[in-house]
This record gives structure tokens, sequence and C-alpha cells, in this order.
């Protein structure tokens, strides 16, 4: 039998691609460029739906390993965990790919293809979706979205273990039930110096194979037909290779909402002309008729399905199963004990404490004899996994965390206390039906451990589960419901009280961080996350996550929501103090900062500079600590960030125990962006801070007894534009 070039494994994946387009009618290639694309009997191609998730584990298609939420996972500030949380997704997803196949199963969410991870930047905290971002910091953003893309498309020179996707590029973060025709006015200096960043990292250094355009416009073009976005930056100035996937009917809003064109073939033309491979959707079906209209080549149609069929070929669906390395992992490798294992580890590094006043936390499960567990999220499920997830196979509730950790006589009551969001627990009854009942079970306990928050059914994304509260956006900052007087309520019973916050997001807990003694931030932790918050509390382990984005006083002191401007927004550009900062977060123990030393303070503009400090582990736990490294352009002939995350070390120390830790910082770091968008590196002072949050006054009061150590770096010469 004959083998074609296409079937030649001997040749380049490029020349086989290009030669298996050469062999398909027009029509055969226009079918190849919606998510669900059949399958071309006669050329041996299978159908192969596009469409799959992975932003925590393996979502929407049965068992799988169910990780901590994207926001949890950025609390870890973990280049290197969020690189084996992905592996460990990516070996899932090609074992129940594996075992689909073999069944015949092609359907939605079966595929290698996995439309994440979100590296939107999470500029304001009422944003929905913002739980699937790794926070409102680019660089933390970045270091994390290029760590994920590693370990999902793996590290063999030839094949791909699954095709990773960067979105929503770009200038995305709601509002939610606006973004099929908003447009995001966005000035040059704010979209280099804070929307784009982590796409390019994703390009450039990660390799990712995929980028899916959002739905909204930026500055008069919608994303996915956008001739700045997709030509200009993406391929033009990136260098990207790989496909462009349009977010889910985002095509159809051009003459729709954004009302940029004024039919479907014309949207499908701006599209497609502008670099949009693959459409989820059904839009592409009318290139056709593009085509006929003279609206698009066959030329631009054969560029996009070649890329697609890139992409499948480095995932190996055309090659012997015995010469592609991924082949031989086997469906008994989906949800195994080791991968759940390792999922409650990564739990337990998620987790927040925000204040743990006169030391409550750890408790003595030998000295105390009752426990209380109250709120609507104690025994919820829901609030363990967030949006876009998994189907676990076994759940653990902060309750049966609690119950699981504590010995046989000692009592853990419980009481659901009130609703989510709703004044009352039952359709039928009164409200606060579930105040008298909670109140009694606390009167009962030595302590009490409130859960409450927020769960995917009010933040999340438009058009999914989340339409009941406000669209998938939070319409404020507060605790939900009745959800803050019960806590007042229960507080007044006098009982020391845990609050635990399950929630994708920040929310403004003033009262509680003046009266309640301790409070964990515990996101939405996986699976068994109540696990993982149980054995934080009985002091198994000390908490060590970090927060990825600002908890805010007020709702009243963010700009408005469709304000893209990042006047005001993120500890970067903030003027107001913070409640809880970006980069805060307690412990069990404490940890001091000595001898920060460069290895010169004065260089040349171009130069890249050492920098290494000292830290060492005060206290009584064995912990980790994340070193974070900050600077601050003193004196930039613009306007530049308070300060910027720019480097972040984790180690990890015994009691007593001294690191010495280096970071290296280029010149790069050390540039500005200016208000046309360029990458400039003045000559000038930067003062470089390093410590275990950054160096604003609210975190220094909050962590007392720790130090942030500063050192003054001066750039001499000319300044020089760098590229970007």
């Amino acid at each position: 039998m004959e083998i074609v070039d296409y079937q030649d494994e001997t040749l380049s994946f490029e020349q086989r691609a290009k030669d298996l387009v050469s062999r398909m009618t027009l029509e055969e290639k226009v079918t190849q460029m919606v998510y669900s694309s059949p399958a071309i009997p006669r050329l041996g191609i299978p159908a192969y739906n596009w469409w799959s998730e992975a932003l925590h584990g393996v979502a929407r298609a049965g068992v799988a390993t169910v990780f901590p939420q994207a926001i949890g996972l950025a609390a870890t500030f973990d280049e290197n965990l969020i690189y084996d949380v992905a592996e460990v997704i990516s070996i899932e997803g090609r074992a129940k790919f594996h075992e689909f196949q073999r069944k015949g199963d092609h359907g939605i969410y079966k595929g290698l293809t996995f439309w994440s991870p979100n590296v939107n930047i999470f500029r304001d905290p009422r944003w929905g979706r913002g739980q699937e971002t790794f926070g409102e910091d680019p660089y933390l953003t970045g270091r994390l979205g290029v760590s994920f893309i590693k370990g999902l498309q793996g590290q063999d020179k030839k094949y791909l273990r699954a095709a990773a996707c960067a979105k929503h590029f770009a200038v995305h973060s709601g509002p939610e039930s606006e973004r099929h025709s908003f447009d995001a006015v966005v000035s040059p200096k704010d979209l280099r110096e804070t929307y784009l960043p982590a796409f390019k990292e994703c390009v450039k250094e990660a390799n990712v194979e995929a980028v899916m355009g959002a739905y909204n416009r930026v500055n008069g073009e919608p994303c996915c037909g956008s001739n700045m976005l997709l030509k200009e930056t993406l391929r033009r100035e990136w260098g990207f290779t790989g496909h462009v996937v349009s977010d889910c009917w985002a095509i159809k809003d051009f003459h729709e909402n954004h009302r940029v064109t004024s039919s479907a073939p014309e949207s499908v033309a701006m599209a497609l002309n502008n670099g949009c491979d693959l459409n989820c959707g059904n839009m592409y079906l009318n290139l056709l008729i593009a085509y006929q209209e003279g609206l698009v080549t066959e030329e631009a149609i054969n560029t996009a399905v070649t890329r697609l069929m890139l992409t499948r070929m480095k995932l190996g669906l055309f090659d012997a199963a015995e010469n592609v390395p991924y082949t031989n992992i086997g469906f008994h490798q989906n949800d195994c004990q080791e991968h759940r294992e390792f999922a409650l580890e990564v739990s337990k590094k998620t987790l927040v404490l925000l204040k743990n006043e006169n030391n409550l936390l750890p408790l003595d499960r030998n000295t105390i004899s009752s426990i209380a567990v109250i709120g609507p999220n104690a025994n919820s499920r829901e609030a363990l996994t967030g949006n876009y997830c998994g189907t676990a196979s076994n759940y653990i509730t902060v309750l049966e965390g609690i119950r699981e950790a504590v010995g046989k006589d000692t009592i853990v009551s419980y009481a659901q206390g009130c609703h989510l969001y709703r004044d009352k627990a039952e359709n039928l009854g009164e409200a606060r039906d579930r105040f008298a009942e909670a109140v009694s079970t606390a009167e009962r306990a030595d302590i009490v451990v409130m859960c409450m928050g927020l769960d995917a059914s009010i933040e999340g994304e438009e058009g999914d589960v989340s339409n009941e509260y406000a669209s998938g956006d939070k319409l404020g900052l507060n605790l939900p419901g009745l959800q803050q007087e019960l806590l007042e309520v229960i507080y007044k019973t006098g009982k020391p009280i845990i609050l635990v916050l399950l929630a994708g997001s920040a929310l403004t807990v003033t009262w509680a961080a003046e009266k309640v003694p301790a409070i964990i931030q515990a996101w939405y932790p996986g699976a068994e996350g109540g696990k993982a918050l149980a054995s934080a509390i009985f002091g198994e382990y000390s908490p060590v996550g970090k927060l990825p984005i600002t908890f805010y006083r007020t709702t009243e002191e963010l700009p408005e929501f469709t304000d893209y401007s990042m006047k005001n927004r993120t500890y970067r550009y903030m003027t107001k103090e913070a409640l809880y900062p970006f980069g805060y977060g307690l412990g069990y123990t404490t940890f001091a900062y000595r001898q920060l030393q460069l290895n010169r303070t004065k260089i040349s503009a171009g130069e890249n500079v050492q920098c290494s400090v000292l830290v060492k582990n005060t206290g009584n736990f064995a912990s980790d600590e994340t070193v974070q490294l900050y600077i601050k352009d003193v004196k930039a002939s613009v306007e530049v960030p308070i300060w910027e995350l720019q480097g972040i070390q984790k180690v990890h120390l015994l009691p007593g125990t001294e690191q010495e830790v280096f970071f290296a910082l280029t010149p790069r770091q050390l540039a500005l962006i200016n208000e046309e968008g360029n990458c400039i590196l003045e000559p000038g002072v930067f003062e470089i801070y390093v410590g275990g949050c950054q160096p604003d006054a609210r975190s220094l009061q909050l962590l007392i007894g720790r130090v942030m150590e500063k050192i003054v770096l001066e750039v001499v010469g000319e300044a020089i534009e760098l590229e970007y």
C-alpha cells in the first residue's frame, strides 16, 4: 500500500499537514474549522471535537482528579507545583482520551486540546470569572501560566502530551453581562504593562499551542477578528505559529452585538482574514458563502486548516501508537490514588491564613470536647470545586474533614445557619429559618468554625449556572444574603470563631477582620479540600498560601467596573490601604530576612544584576516561605506602579534554620512602559525590596515580627529602548 506524504512519519509535521490539506475539497476544509470537526473517511481523518477544558483538572468529561480552583493554585506562588499539577491533568487527559477513542466516543470535552489556562488579569474583584485566573499581577500570572502550559504540553521534542490554550486574548475581565457587546478601551501603556505580558510569556517562553480570542472588543476591534491583537501583535511581533480559536459563538457577536459587520459572511471573513483559525460555534460554516462573495480566499482557508492539522499531528493523532510516547498512558492512571493524594497536598498549600489573633490556631484536638461547624458552605460540595470542574470520585467537605480529624469523644455538630444568598433555606420557610438552630448549636460548643462565602452558582460565567445572582459577577464585595447577619449573631454567643471563607474572589470582611479571632481564605480548595482545612486547623502543617489578589475595604473605592484603566486598581496602582494586601498570608511560624545584597549597586543600562538574601525560620513550625522581590522605580519619567512583584522563590525551612535565596534581575524587569506603549529602560534609582510580603505599611503591620529588607540600585547611562 502506497504511503502518501501526510502519512509518512519521517517527514516534518509541517510538510505532512500541508499535504493533507491539499487533498481536501474546499467544503471538507471548512468543516474542519468548527470545533466539532466531522470525520473525512476517505483521508483517514477521524472526527475530532476541539472543545476540552482543564482549568484545575480534566473538566466536564466524567471522573477526574479535581484540584483547587485556579485562583487557589495562584495562592501557592509556586511555579514548580503548578507545573506538576498541569502534568497530572494532562496525564489524566491522555488516559481518558485513549479510552474514549477505544469506545468510539469523539464527543465534546473528550479531546486533547484543552482551553486552559486563563491568563486574564483579575483587575476587578467583582468579576465572576476571576476565580479562573492566577490573580491580579502580570508577573505572577505570567510565571504560573508558563509553568501550567509546560506541564500540560510535556517536554517531548516532537509530540505534545496535550495542547494548551492561553485565553482570553485580550483585555478581558468583565462585566459578564456586557461581554458580547462591550468595548474595552485601554491605553497603550496599560495594554502593554498589564494586559499583554502574561500572554506574551505564554507564547514566547512556553510555546503555547493555541490562543483563544475574547468576546469583547478592544479599542473598537472585536478580539476574535482584531488586526491589532491577532495579526500585528500575536503573529507578527511575537511570532506565534500555533492556532487561534474564537471564544464560543463570539464571531456571531460581530454583527449581532458589536455591529462592526452587517452579516454572518462578513463576520467570518473578518475573523479568518485577521488570523482566527478555529470557530467555537458554527459561524464558520458561512465561510463557503464568504468565499463565493469574494470576502475570503482559499489560500486563507488553507493556512488556517493547515495550522489545525499541525496541532493534531503534534498530538500524535495521525501516527502509529507505538511511535507516540504518551499512548502508553493507561485508563488506570486517571483519578488514581497517587493523583488524589497529590491534589490534597496541593489543597493544603493554597490556604491563606488572614488572621490568627493570640495564636488561636492551631487547635489542640485533645483539649476540645465539642466543635460547631456552621454556615452555608460547611457541608457544600459546590464550595469545594468552583467552575470548570470535573467530577471527583470522593468529596470531603469542611464538616466531613473536621469529623474525620477529631477523636471519637469529640462532638462535632452542624447547622446550615442560612442559605448562601437567599433570606431563607426552605422555600416555604420564613426569613432566617435556620438562625435559631445555628445559635443553639454554637452555644453548646467550645469553638465554632463558620464556613461562609460564595460558590460557582453566584460567581462565574454569564450563560453558565451563575445567572441567578448577577450574570456571574458579584453585585458587591460583602458576604451575600444573611451571612454577615448570621456571623454577628453567632459572635454574640461569646464562643471563639474560626471563619473559613470559601470563595473564588476577594470579599470585604471588615467586620470580621476586627471582631473574629481567626480567618482562613480557602478559595475553592478541591474535591477533598475539607480534609486540607481540617489538617490546617489542627496544626498538622502550617498554612503557606499568599493572596494573589487584593482584599479591598469597600466597594466605593473601586473605579467603575467598565473602566479598564489601571488607575486605582490592584496593589500596583491603588491609593488606599488594603484590608488584606496582595502577597500577604500568615502561618504558624515566623521568618526573618537579613543581608540583602546585590553583586553591584550601580550598573549601566542593559546589564543584569544578581540579588541574594538570607531567610531564617524564627518560629517553631517547619514551613514553606514565599520569598517575594518587588521593584520600585523612584525617578521614572512617567507614572509607573507603586512597586511591582518581579521575583518569587519558594523555600522550606525547619525551625531555626536559614537559607540563602538568589534572584537574577534583567534589564526588562527594570524597564518601564511609557504612554505610547514603548518599553524603556531609563537611568535612575530603583528600590529593591525582599520579604514575605509586599512592602506596604498594611502588610508590615499585619506581619508583626517579620522584616522587609530594602536595597537601592542605581542605573546609569543613556535611556535605551528594549524589546517589549
